[in-house]
């Protein structure tokens, strides 16, 4: 049996495009040889010292909440789950991007009542106790959060944002990628992807996005 490549991914679960290179990374899973390691990154520290709009500001006012719900959940049951704090995340990860993306349950209220609401519900849909929702309002663990997120751009450098993904020596932020790449053709997107940024010199590739993030 050929033993499975850890692939380490760091995410804010309140992004869309990271969302949509999850779930290209769980296609990928299945016909490849590796293996998802979740961690959690956060569009508020990344932020909260730059000259951003006040608009994009507004909008990530709420954004440690779901971080730090994360990070309560692994840490309550990460000793007890097979796969440890990464399978925590990776199944509560799931359940809130399910509700934030696919099915846009915060719509334009992103208030922190309308937040608390849908993690709620991720929390009981993932099997996990209701009332880590209170971790919101908690910096129990933001020390925890900010050492995750710091590890992520020591890899790939404060220029970036979430996704960041770790393969052996190679470390890279991205694809950026919409929809979501299927079966073998989300196979082939890695092989291209790991063959870029494992060649040594090699720092971008980028064109200007003609479509938005599709949930499909």
């Amino acid at each position: 049996m050929t033993d499975r490549i850890p692939v380490d991914f760091w995410f804010d679960p309140l992004c869309p495009w990271a969302w949509l290179t999850s779930r290209w990374v769980l296609e990928v899973e299945r016909v490849r040889p590796v293996e998802p390691r979740w961690h959690i990154m956060s569009l508020y520290v990344l932020n909260e010292d730059k000259d951003i709009p006040q608009q994009y500001r507004e909008l990530l006012a709420n954004a440690m909440g779901p971080v730090r719900v994360l990070a309560a959940a692994a840490n309550k049951y990460g000793g007890e789950t097979e796969g440890g704090e990464s399978a925590v995340l990776g199944r509560l990860y799931t359940e809130i991007g399910v509700r934030f993306h696919n099915r846009a349950e915060l719509g334009e209220d992103r208030s922190k009542e309308r937040f608390a609401e849908v993690l709620r519900r991720a929390l009981e849909a993932a099997g996990y106790d209701a009332q880590l929702v209170d971790a919101m309002d908690s910096t129990e663990y933001d020390d925890e959060i900010r050492r995750s997120h710091a590890t992520a751009m020591e890899l790939v450098g404060e220029e970036v944002g979430t996704p960041v993904i770790k393969v052996g020596e190679t470390a890279f932020f991205g694809p950026v990628v919409s929809p979501t790449p299927k079966g073998e053709a989300a196979g082939r997107l890695w092989d291209g992807v790991l063959l870029v940024a494992g060649t040594d010199g090699f720092f971008e590739l980028k064109r200007s996005r003609t479509r938005g993030p599709v949930f499909d």
